[in-house]
This record gives C-alpha cells, sequence and structure tokens, in this order.
C-alpha cells in the first residue's frame, strides 16, 4: 500500500523524492513531537494531497474529526453526505498518505472496534489514548479498550 500512496503522489505532484533536511520538515518535525508529547491538538502545516475527488473529500472530512473523539466509518460517511459508501471511505481513508496531519485514527468500527489502520491497530490504540487523556477523561474510552 505505500509503494502505491507514493507512486500516486510522486505522479500527481510530479515530483522526485530525495533526502534534505529543510525548515518546512523541521517544522513538521516539531509539530509532530509536540502533538506525541501532548501539547498540540492539530497541525498547521500547508499541505497538499494527491488523490480522486471522493478521496479528497474523505480527507478534508477527517481534519473536521475533533482531537480526541471518534466517528465511525458510517459517521464519516455521512459527513460527506454519502452514507452508502463505508466501505468507498474506508478505502480512501486508507489511502491517506499523511496519517497523523490527516487524522485517520480516529475512525472507528461501527460496533466501537479499532479497525482498519494501516500503522496498525496498537498504533491506533496509542494514539487515541494520547488524545484522550489530554482531551477528557482516559476511562471513558469511546471504543472497545480490549483490542
Amino acid at each position: 500500500m505505500r509503494t502505491q500512496v507514493d507512486k500516486r503522489i510522486q505522479t500527481g505532484l510530479n515530483a522526485v523524492y530525495f533526502e534534505k533536511d529543510v525548515p518546512f520538515l523541521r517544522a513538521t518535525r516539531l509539530q509532530i513531537k509536540s502533538y506525541l508529547n501532548g501539547s498540540r491538538k492539530e497541525f498547521t502545516l500547508l499541505t497538499k494531497t494527491v488523490g480522486t475527488t471522493f478521496q479528497l473529500r474523505v480527507w478534508n472530512a477527517l481534519q473536521t474529526i475533533p482531537y480526541g473523539t471518534t466517528w465511525s466509518y458510517l459517521e464519516l460517511a455521512k459527513q460527506i453526505g454519502d452514507e452508502k459508501a463505508v466501505r468507498a471511505v474506508a478505502t480512501a481513508n486508507g489511502a491517506n498518505a499523511i496519517a497523523l496531519i490527516i487524522p485517520c485514527h480516529r475512525v472507528i468500527g461501527s460496533n466501537n472496534k479499532l479497525v482498519g489502520y494501516a500503522g496498525g491497530i496498537p498504533a491506533k490504540k496509542k494514539l487515541l489514548q494520547l488524545e484522550l487523556v489530554n482531551s477528557q477523561d482516559p476511562n471513558e474510552l469511546p471504543f472497545s479498550p480490549n483490542e
């Protein structure tokens, strides 16, 4: 999946990947670090995404999910105005290339189970717990903690 995402981005932006430390990457690292230590609740980075019109709608909707809360795939489908597109929403969610910045980890199954995260369910659980600890009572998890 990662190879497909990288290829889509390279083609869509007509870009070549190379390693170089630039101010934008330093700012990105700082924002990610502050998010992970609990002092940042949203990212203020300028991003450019490459995807279908449908994927872009899903990714834009993902960015409206408040820190420390979760939506089901059905709620996300409703948010974009197409509640019958639950599977397509899940697929678009999985194609998100910048997972922390476009917070796809905040989407859970309709049964409150942690499902479908490219970084793995343990990482998804940790990210949600981090946000809950910094936003509300961590004992009131909106998902099943026994995943």
